[in-house]
């Protein structure tokens, strides 16, 4: 039985078009490169900012915030492709310029990458 037909073999006509919380929203990455960011247009008027790619990562050091490069994507406990092809999320364990760090946030929810220093 195919799905969205009738025995018959018609199909099942939508009662109503989605409404705008309901639609798909796109499913977003982040990858290593020059920083780009976008935005969009949520419930409530307000606006996300997400990332697409980002090269900066911001560690917590002593209770201070520095801001580091980052060189190289290592491992991802989610997805072990994600580490080959340089994709950004959250656990995610990178080689920056004052060491290794994992990511503690989700760039594609909040436009920035931060994370702690890992040895």
């Amino acid at each position: 039985m195919k799905l969205g037909r009738k025995i018959t073999g018609g199909k099942y006509q939508a009662r109503r078009k989605k409404k705008f919380y309901e639609r798909m929203g796109q499913r977003r990455i982040t990858k290593l490169g020059e920083d780009r960011r976008k935005s969009q247009k949520v419930t409530g008027g307000n606006r996300k900012v997400f990332m697409l790619r980002g090269e900066s990562i911001n560690l917590q050091e002593k209770g201070k915030s520095v801001k580091a490069k980052i060189n190289n994507v290592l491992e991802t406990p989610s997805n072990r492709f994600f580490a080959r092809q340089n994709i950004l999320t959250k656990g995610t364990i990178v080689e920056t310029d004052k060491g290794r760090a994992k990511i503690t946030n989700r760039p594609t929810q909040e436009g920035v990458i931060n994370g702690i220093l890992i040895n």
